[in-house]
């Protein structure tokens, strides 16, 4: 805390600032110094409420050695003073028993006595008070359940009572009712009594994400794996990194130990590692690290031990090491509570836990299923096996003349070969064979360099595959074969002409994606790169001697890819012409030597060349004769990119259904190829586009995210992240906002995408749609923390404001919605400033309609002005539209804007501008036609107008008119679905008159 609070109301507002921060080391140790603060003043009243507000941040901050301590003050003042403490403040105290008595519990250095005495004394200051005992009796029913003796007794005595005002909430008692059904073995019962809660109707500050976790399990055994799934998706988010539900944590953790989710176990360990540092509570660390260790134990079980595991500070973890860290801590801590109690039932629970096998061996809980496989950090993720692997196990000397045999023709077995070639020659005491047919070492280095090369150039690292190409080609050099260092050295050529223009003068910097503030300024730079890197290679080849014809067609598809990369980049016509001569060359001289695969790449460029020019009908033709050729006379590896091919240009021309069948086909036949070979993410990329014209999003959702597994596999990981971003914005778009937002987690708690390395914008887009998914999930806090943070930052991007706008608009909205309106209006006017410099016409205009509705609604006739002030921003924003020609997706900007204006007055009570603004919404609009999208709309602004003059102007008559009129011609059009509200309507007015 800067200074201590020097008036009372300075500590009030630092008191409620206080509140609105979460639990935790922060609130708590600001709550402390206000005490502190408060003992400086006479009057007793701001001690009180300081000292509420602290033992509120011990309870839920799981402090529960200090909870008592601060009630205990409390107490003390109460007694000295009740003339200070109000009805409010007296209920306080008194509910606040309850929280001592919890706290107590939690602590196994309380004798038993201590515990039964502090309920006694509760006992006694209700009945002096005149309170019902039913809370008393529920704390009674809980030290029972706690020690493992007289629950049913202790159950009956409070559960068969009246509930009173003291009475934790109804969720709360639902959960404990439900919890002791469950400790009973019966699951359907527990299952019964929890329904309100887990369905929502019954909610709390720790409800429903307390009794969610304990329903999992359950809800499995009951065979509700859909709910399970859903319920642990949502109940997670409730919990996680919060102390005081540290157990439901671990109840979390061992769900994902028991449907076959280890790994997804392990991401939300690490994900809650402060909880091994932060929880002070006994019986919550007791919970909490039980659930720990049935999931590591499973992990141990299925021989990763070894693994890496997030755990108690100060030093790193595997998971075995931590399983036995965890085993004996939660093992003394289960025998300190037993020695308190003098019972065995904390051992008991334990050992119950630890015993349970798996639940079901697999259950996908999010869009991303991760396996153990993939946990270690920077480890490829391997690939599950869907074709059989070539047989690798002959001599190397046998291996080695293989791999270049097949790397010669372009077959995709070269790289399994060169994969194995290259564990071979790095393994401790390599020697390298005498044989003349391998050649020397140097030969042998360079192949394998110009192999890793290739490798890193399809990942868009083009900067180091550039040198790698060249430190190849010098060794081929080196080893006499220059017709191989001039193909190596034009793979350089072409590999630095595609790194990224602002990346390309720092050597050894990777590689940059090209994200949305790339593009038109780079594109003169990457042309004149590309034009060069032609240039070159044309005087390479024409400098080179020796070469084979497999190696002077791949010189020339290097050229021809040169003029086409220059192609796509620039856009212009004048460049076509220059690719097709160059493929013309490919494809005659492969033709003459036969080189079968370089026949095929000639006719894929011919094809993408016509694509990219916008002749669609000659890229066609050229795909269909491609595909001919290749049925007849292979390479039968190709077959799914000219399918993909064919199907991309199908999407081009509408024809969704043709596309959908090609890309089936295309990896059907992948299949039976390694699929970096075939490209066979992008096939589930390009699927996915064609589901979604089809109107089959779930269909297109799975190949989304089959797409983004298959790039990580093979180490792509910014177009993975891309791939899972438009999963995540199509699962929010379907209403799956909890699948969206574990999806999200997930890829944000990646050590990479936490630290911005993808692309800053990519990680942005990641972050914004979580929070529009908070914000569809109702957890406005969390969103509102989130746009926030995102509006800041995007404030400083000078080359993108469009995306500020629309984040600091949406960043209004929430801030509207908490009625914060002075902060809105200040977001909102960060919004018009960046969309002066990059228009988003439509997005803002939406917004500041919302704004206005917002202020109305909730201020009404004194929120007038500022909601009038939002609609002439929006008028503003509807005229720059007109002007720029700009036409909008959704509502018309005016009519909507109309319309808005009638609401808004409505919500004043100035009925008579509100059915002016209607009247004219209605004429932006215009009557509506047979096929008129726009009919609802139509008919809304009918109904509204017709309750302005029939209702609240009392004019029924006109308004009755009006709502005849309109009926009739809506059912003349076939537009009945859009009577309905207008006869309902009308019919009141009737019945009314």
């Amino acid at each position: 805390m800067p200074t201590a609070p020097q008036t009372t109301d300075e500590l009030y507002e630092a008191l409620q600032a206080n509140q609105r921060r979460p639990y935790g080391r922060t609130r708590t140790v600001t709550a402390e110094e206000l005490v502190d603060a408060a003992e400086r003043f006479e009057e007793t009243l701001p001690l009180v409420r300081a000292l509420l507000e602290l033992q509120e941040a011990y309870t839920y901050g799981s402090e529960p050695r200090k909870s008592p301590v601060a009630f205990a003050r409390l107490l003390t003042l109460f007694d000295e003073q009740p003339d200070v403490f109000d009805e409010n403040l007296r209920h306080l105290v008194f509910w606040r028993f309850k929280w001592v008595a919890a706290a107590l519990r939690a602590l196994p250095e309380i004798p038993l006595t201590s515990l039964r005495q502090w309920l006694t004394e509760m006992r006694e200051r209700y009945e002096k008070a005149g309170l019902g005992l039913q809370p008393y009796y529920g704390q009674a029913y809980r030290l029972a359940a706690h020690v493992g003796e007289d629950e049913a007794l202790a159950f009956e005595l409070w559960a068969g009572r009246t509930r009173t005002r003291l009475s934790d909430c109804e969720a709360c008692e639902i959960g404990e009712r439900a919890l002791y059904h469950l400790a009973a073995g019966d699951d359907e019962r527990a299952l019964g009594t929890w329904e309100p809660v887990l369905a929502g109707k019954e909610s709390c500050q720790e409800e429903p994400a307390r009794s969610i976790a304990h329903a999992l399990l359950p809800l499995l055994r009951a065979g509700h794996t859909d709910r399970a799934r859903e319920s642990h998706l949502a109940g997670y988010r409730g919990c996680r990194r919060n102390p005081s539900m540290s157990g439901e944590v671990g109840r979390h953790l061992e769900f994902c130990a028991l449907t076959g989710n280890e790994a997804r176990g392990l991401e939300l360990l690490a994900e809650n590692r402060n909880l091994f540092d932060e929880v002070d509570s006994p019986l919550e660390l007791l919970d909490f690290l039980s659930g720990v260790e049935v999931l590591l134990r499973r992990v141990e079980q299925l021989g990763h031990g070894e693994l890496p595991a997030a755990g108690f500070p100060g030093r790193t973890w595997t998971v075995s090491g931590l399983r036995a860290e965890v085993h004996g801590r939660a093992d003394d801590l289960a025998a300190r509570f037993d020695a308190r109690n003098g019972t065995t039932a904390h051992t008991e629970r334990r050992s119950s836990r630890l015993d349970r096998a798996p639940l079901l061996e697999a259950l996908e809980l999010t869009l991303r299923t991760r396996h153990l496989d993939e946990v270690v950090p920077g480890a490829p993720v391997v690939a599950p096996a869907a074709r059989t692997a070539p047989d690798l196990s002959e001599p190397l000397p046998e291996l080695i003349a293989r791999a270049r045999a097949l790397d010669e023709r372009g077959h995709p077995d070269a790289r399994a070969c060169w994969t194995e070639v290259r564990t071979r020659v790095t393994a401790r005491g390599y020697t390298h064979p005498d044989d003349p047919a391998v050649g020397p070492l140097a030969r042998l280095r360079a192949d394998l360099l110009a192999d890793e090369a290739s490798r890193l150039g399809e990942r868009d690292d083009f900067t180091g595959a550039a040198a790698l190409y060249e430190e190849a080609a010098g060794l081929y050099d080196d080893a006499g074969t220059p017709a191989h260092a001039a193909l190596a050295r034009a793979h350089a050529l072409l590999a630095t002409a595609e790194i990224p223009p602002r990346t390309s003068a720092s050597a050894g910097s990777g590689t940059t994606p090209r994200g949305p503030a790339d593009g038109a300024d780079d594109t003169p730079a990457e042309v004149a790169a590309l034009t060069a890197a032609h240039a070159a290679m044309v005087r390479l080849h024409a400098e080179s001697s020796g070469l084979a014809p497999y190696q002077e067609a791949r010189l020339l598809r290097l050229r021809a890819t040169a003029l086409g990369l220059r192609l796509q980049a620039s856009g212009s016509d004048g460049h076509v012409a220059a690719v097709l001569d160059e493929v013309g060359l490919l494809h005659d001289f492969a033709t003459r030597h036969d080189v079968t695969g370089q026949i095929a790449g000639a006719l894929i460029l011919r094809a993408s060349t016509f694509a990219l020019s916008g002749d669609l009908p000659a890229a066609a033709a050229e795909t269909d004769a491609l595909l001919d050729r290749l049925n007849a006379h292979g390479p039968a590896w190709h077959l799914p990119r000219a399918l993909g091919l064919r199907a991309r240009l199908r999407l081009g021309a509408q024809d969704a259904e043709g596309a959908h069948e090609d890309l089936g086909e295309a990896l059907r036949l992948a299949a039976d190829w390694p699929a970096d070979a075939v490209d066979t993410a992008r096939l589930h990329g390009d699927l996915a586009e064609a589901c979604l014209r089809l109107g089959r999003p779930d269909e297109a959702l799975r190949h989304l995210t089959r797409s983004a597994e298959l790039n990580l596999r093979r180490g792509d990981r910014f177009d993975a992240y891309c791939a899972y971003s438009n999963a995540a914005t199509l699962s929010l778009d379907l209403g799956r906002v909890e699948d969206c937002i574990a999806l999200l987690d997930s890829l944000l708690a990646e050590p990479d995408v936490a630290a911005g390395e993808p692309n800053d914008r990519l990680v942005a887009q990641l972050r914004l749609t979580r929070a529009r998914a908070l914000r569809a999930g109702e957890d406005l806090k969390a969103a509102t923390a989130e746009f926030l943070a995102l509006a800041a930052e995007s404030a400083g991007w000078d080359d993108d404001p469009g995306s500020h706008a629309v984040i600091a608009a949406e960043t209004a909205v929430l801030l509207a919605e908490a009625d914060e309106f002075d902060r809105a209006r200040e977001a909102a006017d960060q919004a018009l400033a960046a969309h002066a410099r990059d228009p988003r016409h439509e997005a803002l205009s939406n917004c500041l309609r919302e704004l206005a509705r917002l202020q109305a609604r909730q201020q009404g006739a004194d929120g007038l002005a500022g909601a009038l002030a939002f609609l002439a921003d929006a008028g503003r924003v509807a005229d720059g539209a007109r002007t720029a020609g700009y036409e909008a997706h959704g509502r018309s900007l005016d009519s909507a804007l109309a319309y808005e204006y009638g609401r808004v007055h409505a919500y004043a009570d100035a009925y008579e501008e509100a059915l002016a603004a209607l009247e004219k919404a209605l004429a932006l609009l215009g009557e509506p036609g047979p096929e008129s999208d726009r009919a609802g709309e139509w008919a809304e602004c009918v109904r509204f107008a017709a309750a302005m003059e029939g209702i609240y102007l009392e004019r029924p008559a006109p308004a009755l008119a009006r709502l005849d009129a309109a009926v009739s011609r809506l059912t003349a059009l076939g537009h009945t679905d859009e009577t309905e509200p207008l006869t309902s309507l009308a019919d009141r007015l009737r019945d009314e008159g």
